[in-house]
């Protein structure tokens, strides 16, 4: 509740002429949800607001989009208002990753200097904590050490946890057919034109959580402790890779 990311990148439009033009409706909607945020926040509360420029699965952001972003969203903001503190890029990667027809994920190709000079720009122009990085959970493990060497603020990582649970072979099929069933008949009009049976049911398993919550959360003893170990070995990698280990002290200091 104390962080929350705005999402306007959908309403870059690439057909104006100059790039101030083009961030113009991201940044003044931006502008007006951080209002928003800051005029209701809790008292004694900086609540964490991030924004977005590139839209995760698009073409890649460039630092002259991350400079008109926050050229246009500073003079708009105005003064004694406390601004952004991140901002979320598209440097090659989706949500959830890049499915192939046999609803496998594909081998992605991350630009990590963009993120290097993105994170620069965001920090030694503007002040800002950083770069956050989405759809990062389906990358290759070795791919993670990079993300610190590039001085990447935070990453996404859901999905991947995602498909530990619903891939162990510790999750009752039965249980999983019948999400898969759920998905067919109340989504099916979700489906994009060309995907695979496997395609689409790898995008749209996110939902079978709510339907599915009760009987999930109740998964035989052995089945619990079985996926809660793979997760735990997922989250031990990440750690190390990242760099965050042995930080209790900071994170009881700050957070």
């Amino acid at each position: 509740f104390l962080n929350i990311d705005i999402d306007a990148s959908t309403l870059v439009d690439l057909g104006k002429p100059t790039v101030d033009e083009q961030q113009e409706n991201n940044y003044s909607v931006t502008t007006d949800l951080t209002r928003l945020i800051r005029s209701i926040e809790p008292e004694n509360v900086t609540i964490s607001v991030g924004g977005e420029i590139g839209e995760v699965g698009k073409t890649n952001t460039t630092p002259e989009e991350l400079r008109a972003f926050m050229k246009g969203y500073r003079a708009q903001l105005g003064e004694g208002v406390t601004g952004i503190s991140k901002m979320s890029v598209q440097t090659g990667t989706t949500h959830g990753g890049f499915v192939t027809a046999d609803g496998s994920i594909a081998d992605v190709k991350l630009d990590f200097e963009a993120i290097r000079e993105l994170s620069k720009v965001a920090k030694q122009e503007f002040g800002v904590g950083g770069i956050v990085q989405h759809g990062a959970s389906t990358l290759p493990d070795e791919m993670f050490e990079m993300f610190p060497e590039t001085d990447t603020l935070e990453i996404h990582l859901a999905t991947g946890f995602q498909n530990i649970i619903y891939d162990s072979p510790y999750f009752p099929k039965e249980l999983l057919d019948r999400i898969y069933r759920h998905l067919v008949e109340k989504h099916a009009d979700e489906k994009s034109a060309g995907d695979t049976d496997e395609q689409f049911l790898y995008k749209l398993r996110k939902k079978g959580w709510g339907p599915f919550k009760q009987e999930t959360w109740q998964l035989p003893e052995e089945s619990q402790q079985r996926i809660s170990g793979a997760l735990e070995d997922q989250f031990s990698l990440l750690f190390q890779r990242l760099n965050v280990e042995n930080t209790v002290e900071l994170v009881n200091k700050y957070i």
